[in-house]
Order: structure tokens, then C-alpha cells, then sequence
């Protein structure tokens, strides 16, 4: 996270109820969570299998879900990368310019799912969601329902000022499709290849929380 989430918890009073983090990886950032919240608490999508057996394997007990998450269901392509963070259902923009040392190395093809259908079996609030799935953030928030943004109140997300993938959303659009959902971005952390972090937040609560 290029935000750090001690950071935002101290200037914006988070307290969680539960979060949903997709884009597991290898679930670096559980050890910051669980500072502040149960395990139990969690759940982590991951698209690549080998991902979510290592992450279950190294965590006890930890809630995780295999899936590739986008706008719809049908088959899709999921790219490999050799440095793993990078592997997307998106081709690389341009990311191959800026990191040139990365590439993709294998491919396979799966049903892609919607979020909504992901989480159903938790009975978890989750009022924190984390995305890091390279360019296909907007397709997983547009795969939940739309009466579900009711109960969130922050958004941490991956976010593209240039196409860093092929089609990805741009951080404006993100902007658009959250702010009619109530939410508006209050943090933004850039690097200098267009890519970078986001943080986003209820805006009716926005005032409570900065008093």
C-alpha cells in the first residue's frame, strides 16, 4: 500500500468491521489488518491457484477465495507475470515501457466471476474494501451489487492515470462511477510511471470523521 494504512486510520478514525481485499497475492498486508481486526474478519480473492494454496499453507484459518473478478461472466484470458504482481486479464499498456524487465510468461483461460456472487456465502460486514488487481479494479466494483456500496465506507484502490494496461480504467473514471455511489477520493499517491493508490470515502461521513 503507497498510502499507509496507519495513516489513514489515525486521520480518518477508521474502525472496521470487516474487510475485503482483492488482489490477495500473497496476503502481504495481513499482518498491518490484523492489528486492528480478526482474521476472520478478512476475506481475500486471489485469482492465481498457486497464490491461494501458498497463502493457506502460510496462514491458519485465513478466509481466502480463488477467482478471476470482473464485470461479467464469460471466459477470459488471465496473463502471468514473472514478478507475479503484475499478472492481469489485461495486456500490458504501458507498463512494458516503464518496466520493461517484466513480462508475461504463461496464460490461461477461465470463467470470470462476479463479486457480488464471490462473497455471498460471508456473513461478514465489510465496510473496507482493498483492490490491486491491475487495471480491473472499476470491472470487480461494477461486479458488486449496487445496493452494497450502502454499507461500505472506504475504498483503497489501485488506480491508472495513463493506460499502464490495455483498457484499463483511468483514475477519472473511477472517480465518476464511485462519486454516484456517495463516495469521493480524499487520498491519492502517485508514482511516477502513472500508476499508484487511492483512497476513497463515504461522503456523508467524511465531515464526522475530520473533526
Amino acid at each position: 500500500m503507497l498510502i499507509p494504512l496507519h495513516i489513514l486510520i489515525s486521520k480518518y478514525n477508521i474502525t472496521f468491521s470487516g474487510i475485503l481485499h482483492v488482489g490477495a497475492h500473497e496476503c502481504e498486508e495481513l499482518v498491518e489488518y490484523e492489528k486492528y481486526i480478526s482474521r476472520q474478519c478478512i476475506l481475500w480473492i486471489e485469482a492465481m491457484s498457486d497464490k491461494v494454496e501458498l497463502c493457506k499453507k502460510r496462514y491458519p484459518e485465513i478466509l481466502i477465495e480463488q477467482a478471476i473478478v470482473s464485470d461479467s461472466e464469460e471466459i477470459v484470458t488471465f496473463h502471468v507475470s514473472n514478478n507475479g504482481q503484475s499478472s492481469s486479464i489485461l495486456e500490458f499498456g504501458t507498463h512494458k515501457e516503464a518496466h520493461p524487465w517484466v513480462h508475461y510468461i504463461a496464460s490461461y483461460t477461465e470463467t470470470s466471476k462476479l463479486l457480488k456472487n464471490v462473497i455471498a456465502s460471508y456473513n461478514i460486514p465489510f465496510n473496507f474494501i482493498n483492490l490491486d488487481i491491475q487495471g480491473a479494479e472499476l470491472k470487480a466494483l461494477k461486479g458488486l451489487h449496487p445496493d452494497y456500496f450502502d454499507k461500505i465506507q472506504y475504498i483503497y484502490t489501485e488506480v491508472n492515470s495513463k493506460h499502464v494496461y490495455e483498457n484499463c480504467a483511468l483514475i477519472t473514471e473511477l472517480d465518476d462511477y464511485l462519486r454516484t455511489f456517495g463516495f469521493i477520493r480524499v487520498e491519492t499517491c502517485m508514482t511516477e510511471h502513472h500508476w499508484g493508490d487511492a483512497f476513497y470515502i463515504k461522503q456523508s461521513l467524511l465531515t464526522r470523521y475530520l473533526v
